[in-house]
């Protein structure tokens, strides 16, 4: 009996690992087709038959194109590292204790997230135009943007971080600003600057905006 419980674990661990493997797989191709070929010519089809998939494996994982956008959407928001990027900003919250390190540390995480969302958020933007399903989506991460601006600009009103006469209000538009995927396209898409450019000037920005002068902190 152990030897048929450790079997069976064994087996349902790799079942897990190759559908992983191929969740991963179909993300990476939907997102090349996506961006290469715009929302409206991509196919459900087009993406099984590059992934070497079924297109009833697509629908079963994730329901339709729109399904399949947001998933690689919601894979972008966790960034590069093995941890994903809010679970690391939540985290070094807690560790930094120095405002301005703080800021350079959420600036960092900025320019990686932006790196992997922003392009994904741009073909959702121009798909909105004419799309419901992606102008509902559009509107979900705009909000989810700005809530998560609002939970960390609390933390800096709660910790006595802002600068006096800065509102959470006024806290909370600045990051959400300095976050948006419209900023990243300008300054690193368009005008090409390195993504540790980006990086400091988000934290240059968000600590002038924020923060009490150096000789007052």
């Amino acid at each position: 009996m152990p030897t048929v419980n450790a079997r069976r674990s064994y087996d349902s661990s790799g079942r897990r690992a190759r559908a992983q493997r191929n969740r991963a797989l179909i993300l990476d191709v939907a997102e090349q087709r996506f961006l290469q070929d715009g929302f409206a010519a991509t196919t459900m089809a087009s993406v099984a038959e590059r992934a070497g998939v079924s297109a009833e494996t697509i629908y079963k994982a994730f329901e339709n194109k729109a399904g399949l956008v947001r998933a690689i959407y919601e894979r972008g928001l966790t960034g590069t590292g093995a941890v994903a990027a809010y679970d690391r900003s939540d985290e070094v919250r807690q560790q930094v204790d120095n405002p301005r390190e703080l800021m350079r540390e959420w600036g960092l995480l900025t320019a990686e997230v932006a790196s992997t969302v922003t392009p994904i958020l741009l073909l959702i933007r121009s798909a909105a135009a004419t799309d419901p399903s992606m102008a509902e989506l559009l509107e979900a991460s705009n909000t989810h943007r700005l809530e998560r601006m609002e939970h960390n600009a609390r933390f800096l009103a709660d910790r006595g971080f802002l600068r006096e006469g800065v509102s959470l209000s006024h806290a909370t538009d600045v990051m959400w600003t300095v976050s948006s995927p419209e900023l990243y396209e300008l300054l690193v898409l368009t005008r090409g600057w390195t993504s540790e450019q980006f990086a400091g000037f988000v934290a240059e920005t968000m600590t002038a905006a924020l923060l009490p002068p150096q000789h007052a902190a």
